[in-house]
């Protein structure tokens, strides 16, 4: 299974179990609230036009929406995350960042959000974010760096990750071929697995991140692996 199989990542996000799983492991995270950063990252433009590619079960797109009065647009291949988004009250639709079905310069601000790295085609994918900003407009992209939750891979008996379309070691000179400034944010941090059964909640959670994974390992204290967040800060 690819990290950017587009049938594997459907089947992913066909429910919304596997996202609440993973998000439930970052309670016991230390270091910068990344999801925060990219909040503070769209007030700091206070879009009155934003879009939201690959935007879940619609937290963040209603908050924008609420706090700033946008017009709010939110896309994501997934029916049943444009279905919870649409229960916020967000103008949720089914589309593919690689096929944006809007004008040239339509939004003050965009957010990809841990999701370039799902996309095929991801250098069409940014073309596309690139063109349905204004000039001067925000795009907020985030990933995690190749060494993201290192230990845990290496629990598991897997390789460190060589490479993701879409990550910290690439993703800023990408962005600098379409956008005049890149900025980068750093969230690194850790997370703590307060026991065997965390890790391996975490794991089934997470297909498409651990393919080929081991079994889990008895361990006798809390397991503590870095994370590797960065948010991207890109004007057009």
């Amino acid at each position: 299974m690819s990290l950017h199989d587009p049938s594997a990542v459907r089947e992913e996000y066909s429910t919304e179990k596997g996202l609440l799983a993973r998000r439930a492991a970052y309670e016991h995270a230390d270091g910068p609230n990344a999801p925060e950063l990219v909040f503070e990252a769209i007030a700091e433009v206070r879009p009155q036009s934003y879009l939201e590619v690959g935007c879940g079960p619609g937290e963040l797109a209603a908050r924008v929406q609420e706090s700033f009065g946008a017009e709010v647009i939110a896309i994501d291949i997934s029916p049943r995350m444009v279905e919870l988004s649409r229960k916020r009250g967000v103008d949720a639709r089914e589309g593919d960042v690689q096929r944006l079905p809007f004008d040239d310069g339509e939004f003050d601000c965009a957010v990809a959000a841990w999701m370039l790295y799902h996309v095929p085609d991801v250098e069409l994918a940014l073309d596309e974010l690139a063109r349905v900003l204004r000039p001067g407009g925000r795009l907020v992209a985030v990933t995690n760096g190749l060494d993201h939750l290192g230990e845990l891979r290496e629990l598991l008996g897997l390789p460190s990750r060589s490479k993701t379309t879409f990550s910290r070691e690439n993703g800023a000179e990408l962005l600098r071929s379409r956008f005049q400034r890149v900025d980068e944010r750093d969230a690194s941090g850790t997370v703590t697995f307060p026991d065997r059964d965390a890790i391996v909640a975490y794991v089934d959670a997470s297909s498409s991140f651990f393919e080929g994974a081991g079994d889990v390992p008895d361990l006798d204290a809390p397991f503590v692996v870095r994370r590797a967040p960065v948010v991207f800060v890109a004007t057009r």
